[in-house]
């Protein structure tokens, strides 16, 4: 009876040492106009990511609309199933897991958070579309045995309006696919999720503010952290699931570390310091905690070649400093 406590113990030691290596080093991999092959996935496989976040899209006219268009021939083919589909297919291929994240887009590129209808009526027809647009893609999570499913992106005032909705949703999800889920909230609204024990990560777009140096230092940066961290940690606690960063990722701008999550066209030039730093600090902070699961990086295209570069003041680390900060760190876990 001891030797079996002694085996016991030894196997659990060896399952929590390989569970805390085993961290979501994950890519936003962006679906495009043109079909892809097994070639636009190998600058992922370079950077040493495990996982994948693959991201179907289905469109609304405006904030009130209560119709979603998706799945048709109109889209962009990494956009539609038969894209999200072939793209995942290609990370398996090469042993990286996936998370099929169907998101939303309102036209103009107005907050899906904002989205909120006018009527029960409005509500409820929404809705019908909303849970056809989740269903399609649980369907294919199933059909290609992906490892998580992602049911919503920053989608506070539809979660908070019509929390009955979602619980259902929920249910009937799991009614199909057997993978792990999650749902990814706004870093300011993600405390306010009331389903996130009915999951199994919680899901958060982390564009925290943190600092507003003009090129934030990793002291300054790693500082800001706290305050989010501890909060974090409390909502993690409290619904006994994991963090998750469903997307995390900086600006190479002036003052990234500000107002993180602005995504206008402004110009000027590139610092690639500030994306680098900004980075770093976010995995010297998270990596090593117990309560958190990893995360997606945003974001990554197909294209390699032509995306980012030193003079690229988007989101993108793609040939860049970051990129390697990204590597390196991906690798050590």
């Amino acid at each position: 009876m001891r030797r079996f406590w002694l085996l016991f113990l030894i196997a659990a030691f060896q399952c929590s040492c390989t569970g805390q290596d085993q961290k979501i080093n994950g890519v936003s991999f962006v679906g495009g106009r043109e079909v892809i092959d097994a070639s636009h996935i190998e600058p992922v496989i370079n950077v040493s990511a495990n996982w994948a976040c693959v991201m179907p899209f289905g469109f609304v006219r405006n904030l009130q609309a209560t119709d979603i268009t998706f799945n048709i021939e109109r889209q962009w083919w990494g956009e539609r199933r038969v894209g999200a589909k072939k793209t995942a297919e290609l990370f398996q291929t090469k042993g990286i897991k996936v998370m099929i994240k169907p998101q939303l887009w309102v036209w103009r590129g107005e907050f899906t958070g904002h989205i909120k209808m006018n009527s029960d009526a409005d509500w409820e027809q929404f809705e019908k579309g909303y849970e056809a647009f989740i269903m399609e893609y649980a369907d294919l999570a199933q059909e290609i045995n992906a490892d998580m499913l992602c049911i919503g992106t920053e989608l506070n005032r539809f979660v908070m309006a019509r929390p009955k909705f979602w619980k259902a949703l929920i249910s009937k999800v799991r009614e199909v696919y057997k993978g792990k889920l999650t749902y990814a909230e706004n870093w300011d609204t993600f405390d306010k999720v009331p389903f996130w024990s009915e999951l199994d990560y919680v899901g958060v777009d982390a564009y925290f503010p943190l600092c507003e140096e003009k090129t934030p230092s990793l002291e300054s940066l790693r500082e800001g952290w706290q305050k989010h961290k501890t909060e974090m940690n409390r909502v993690s606690e409290a619904s006994g699931r994991p963090i998750l960063f469903t997307e995390y990722g900086y600006r190479s701008i002036d003052y990234t570390g500000k107002e993180p999550w602005k995504v206008d066209r402004s110009q000027g030039g590139a610092n690639l310091e500030a994306q680098k730093n900004a980075l770093q600090a976010l995995y010297d902070e998270f990596w090593k905690e117990d309560w958190f699961a990893g995360g997606f990086v945003w974001k990554w295209f197909h294209y390699h070649d032509r995306a980012g570069g030193t003079s690229d003041n988007r989101f993108t680390p793609q040939n860049k400093p970051a990129e390697q900060v990204i590597k390196a760190h991906y690798e050590t876990w």
